[in-house]
């Protein structure tokens, strides 16, 4: 009996996994470029639409923010359990239904009569959307070559930050043009594509092994370790923390330029949303910064650049409020592509659970402060929604400033 690895369908051995240059390689990242880039248009692509939503069903802009606060406080829910059971569950055939589940879901939404459906819509989409982020990673991890993982894993948060731009675009102009139904139909029926040409280009799992062995209390010891952590609880706080600052400033950034003395069009602000492309440069950049200058350090020049984005967002003029938004959103991606990176390097065993709790902190942070922000917004105006997002992000910047001096850079654990 042979003993050498049956080989992948084009000629790749199946232990040395997916190698860059190699055809299938570059079908999985296509793949997971379209899943990042269906997952974050469909959740975000309610965010322009907000002022919208606030006009048509006579809703608070508190209110209005629930269609994403909704999307990603469940979304945070269904990816914690989907990563508690990532072991026992195929990767491929769970990220396909998520795809086209959650692209059905959105079109459905397009055609609800009243706000409450609509809302519930967009709460069942969090739930389906939870399994292309919870095994996404995991399946590049599994299946890639270490030596090319890092090129993968990049143009998947490629996509997920195209997603959120393209998503917040589309809408914008959409519902520019026609009205916010045909809007958030044109972005179910994106998502309906980029599912079909994720399951033709996906290559199976060929190195994914299902596990029954996990028990619940294994499961339950595994979480308490990973809360156990002080460096990790800093980091799941941080994750909280800027990505609810973050989402309250696209939030509300809307309806503060749709109002006087600004007026802009729904077109108009939702090309602003271009500044996400600055996310793609910079968890790449800060990505491999950090590991030439140290994770804490590279977290806290993201977080100051985030703040200082959030302060230049107080001036008048609409160039100013845009260049804050883009020094916020380049500030934001390189946090975040930092402190991820380094819960994986600090978590002790079961890497993925404490990747889904970081994940489940990031969306509870979008949902909870996002909808606080929406209050903030209604009796203090940009300035109290400045005042907010900054004291999230000092507070970062003190957790980041403990984690140094307790030795917590992962260059050095």
């Amino acid at each position: 009996m042979s003993l050498q690895s049956p080989p992948l369908s084009g000629g790749v051995p199946a232990a040395q996994g997916l190698v860059a240059g190699s055809k299938l390689y570059r079908r999985a990242n296509w793949a997971l470029f379209c899943a990042g880039f269906s997952t974050f248009s469909l959740m975000y692509c309610a965010q322009p639409l907000l002022p919208i939503f606030s006009s048509y069903f006579g809703v608070s802009p508190a209110h209005s923010s629930f269609s994403v606060s909704l999307t990603t406080g469940l979304l945070a829910l269904s990816i914690l359990v989907v990563g508690a059971n990532a072991q026992r569950l195929a990767r491929k055939p769970l990220m396909a239904i998520s795809l086209f589940v959650s692209a059905g879901l959105t079109l459905a939404a397009a055609a609800m009569p009243d706000w409450t459906h609509l809302l519930l819509l967009r709460a069942l989409l969090g739930i389906t959307l939870g399994g292309v982020p919870a095994v996404a990673m995991a399946y590049l991890a599994e299946e890639v070559h270490p030596d090319s993982l890092g090129l993968a894993m990049g143009l998947y948060v490629g996509g997920t930050a195209f997603g959120g731009m393209g998503g917040r675009v589309i809408t914008g102009l959409f519902a520019d043009f026609y009205s916010w139904r045909v809007a958030m139909a044109a972005i179910g029926i994106v998502g309906l594509i980029a599912a079909g040409l994720f399951v033709m280009l996906l290559p199976k799992s060929v190195r994914f092994v299902p596990s029954t062995t996990a028990s619940f209390r294994s499961v339950c010891n595994s979480l308490t370790g990973h809360l156990r952590h002080s460096a990790l609880l800093g980091l799941f706080a941080i994750a909280f923390l800027l990505m609810g600052g973050f989402v309250t400033v696209y939030n509300y950034a809307g309806y503060r330029l749709q109002a006087p003395p600004y007026d802009l069009g729904q077109a108009t602000v939702g090309a602003i949303f271009t500044v996400y492309l600055v996310g793609i440069v910079a968890s790449a950049w800060f990505g491999r910064l950090a590991d030439r200058h140290g994770r804490i350090k590279m977290l806290t020049i993201g977080i100051a650049l985030m703040l200082t984005g959030v302060l230049i967002t107080l001036a008048h003029a609409v160039a100013w409020i845009v260049i804050g938004i883009a020094i916020l959103t380049f500030g934001f991606f390189a946090a975040h592509a930092v402190a991820s990176g380094t819960v994986g390097k600090l978590a002790r065993g079961n890497k993925a659970q404490a990747a889904s709790l970081y994940l489940l902190a990031y969306y509870l942070g979008s949902s909870v402060l996002g909808s606080v922000g929406g209050s903030i917004f209604s009796t203090a105006g940009w300035p109290g929604v400045a005042a907010m997002v900054s004291t999230a992000l000092v507070g970062g910047l003190l957790i980041c400033y403990r984690l140094a001096g307790a030795g917590a850079d992962a260059t050095s654990a």
